[in-house]
C-alpha cells in the first residue's frame, strides 16, 4: 500500500510540475504523469542506489549536491522511456526532480 500512495503522490507531483515548468511536458496529461510515476518509482528502486554506489566519491566530495544530478539524470532517462512524458534539457530535468521531490516529500507526509 505504501507504494501506491507514493506513486500517487509523485503522479501528482509530476502534473504539477509539468503545469509549473515549460520544460516538463505531458502529451496525455493524467495517463502519461501516472505512467512515468511508476517508471520512476522502479528507477528509484532499482537503479539509483547503483548510481549512488558507483559515485559515492564524487557524492563525498561535493557534500551530496552530486546527488541532484543523479535525480536529473534519472529523471531524464524516464522521459527516454515513458511515451507522453518529456523533459526538455539536463538543466531542466535537474529542476523537475528538485520540485518533484519536493511535492511528492509534502503529499506523502499530508496523507497518512
Amino acid at each position: 500500500m505504501p507504494f501506491l500512495i507514493r506513486m500517487g503522490a509523485n503522479a501528482i507531483a509530476i502534473l504539477l510540475i509539468a503545469y509549473l515548468l515549460p520544460q516538463v511536458m505531458l502529451a496525455e496529461g493524467a495517463l502519461s504523469a501516472l505512467a512515468a510515476a511508476f517508471v520512476l518509482g522502479l528507477v528509484n528502486a532499482v537503479i539509483r542506489p547503483i548510481f549512488i554506489l558507483l559515485t559515492l566519491p564524487v557524492t563525498i566530495l561535493t557534500l551530496g549536491i552530486f546527488l541532484l544530478v543523479i535525480n536529473g539524470l534519472l529523471l531524464w532517462l524516464v522521459s527516454a522511456i515513458v511515451s507522453g512524458f518529456h523533459v526538455n534539457g539536463f538543466f531542466g530535468a535537474v529542476a523537475g526532480s528538485v520540485l518533484i521531490s519536493i511535492v511528492s516529500g509534502v503529499l506523502t507526509r499530508v496523507v497518512p
